[in-house]
């Protein structure tokens, strides 16, 4: 489900963020502020779940040597085209997080997971699973960074509408909002996403609308945490109000 989420999204990810641009832009800053603080020194990078490269590309137009991958092919291609037209390095192959240690073997300065993307494994132990597979991506002393939503300020429910408002590109107009269904007995620790993409040719008026579906884990920063201690990172922290999402650090000790 995950991966054809992604690939059907890919053409139209951009439009998640109001300037794209802007967002590699300032995002690449705001990412190369945190491992600057946190691990001084880091060159080699590894973005586990880069999608269309948002932050590979803002961290590598920065000098950062990247190295990308994602389960989405779809994207793992696009990325790729971004590059080429931005002039940057991405080494950019298609994985699995869970099985990122095989795939990129160990001496990553930092492995980073952004933009909510680790909540798409739906059980703990695949989300420990995967956090394993970073540390073991990591050099002695290197540093994980993900970054997820704050589920525990999300409401609860069904047909919950999340807007995301309305962009103008080339003669089209494109409306953007999330529908959420939480299920489950235990407080509605999953979730089911319908993204919408509601499409106007504004010269014909013709309308077509876009739908991608997927499944969320509706974790608990306080429970990643937890299980960023028992993957074996040491001085796992929280931080907040430094990038658009809560940031979540631990080190390989």
């Amino acid at each position: 489900m995950t991966t054809d989420f992604y690939d059907q999204l890919t053409p139209l990810y951009h439009l998640v963020h109001q300037d794209w641009n802007a967002s590699i832009q300032r995002q690449g800053e705001q990412l190369a502020g945190l491992i600057e603080s946190h691990w001084p020194g880091s060159r080699k990078l590894l973005d586990v779940s880069c999608g269309i490269g948002t932050q590979a590309l803002g961290l590598a137009m920065r000098g950062y040597a990247v190295t990308a991958s994602d389960l989405s092919p779809n994207e793992i291609v696009r990325a790729g085209h971004e590059a080429a037209l931005r002039g940057v390095d991405l080494a950019l192959s298609v994985c699995d997080m869970r099985q990122a240690h095989a795939h990129h073997g160990s001496g990553f300065d930092v492995v980073i997971s952004g933009d909510n993307s680790l909540p798409h494994l739906l059980t703990d132990h695949d989300i420990l699973t995967a956090l394993k597979e970073m540390r073991a991506c990591l050099r002695e002393g290197g540093g994980c960074l993900v970054t997820v939503r704050d589920y525990e300020r999300e409401e609860r429910g069904k047909n919950l509408v999340k807007p995301y408002g309305t962009r103008l590109i080339d003669g089209r107009r494109y409306l953007l909002f999330q529908v959420w269904d939480f299920e489950g007995e235990r407080e509605g620790e999953h979730y089911d996403l319908s993204f919408f993409f509601v499409e106007e040719n504004l010269s014909t008026r013709e309308v077509t609308t876009h739908v991608m579906r997927s499944r969320y884990y509706a974790v608990s920063t306080a429970k990643l945490m937890a299980l960023l201690r028992e993957a074996g990172f040491g001085d796992v922290r929280r931080l907040d109000g430094v990038f658009y999402q809560p940031v979540l650090i631990g080190t390989r000790a």
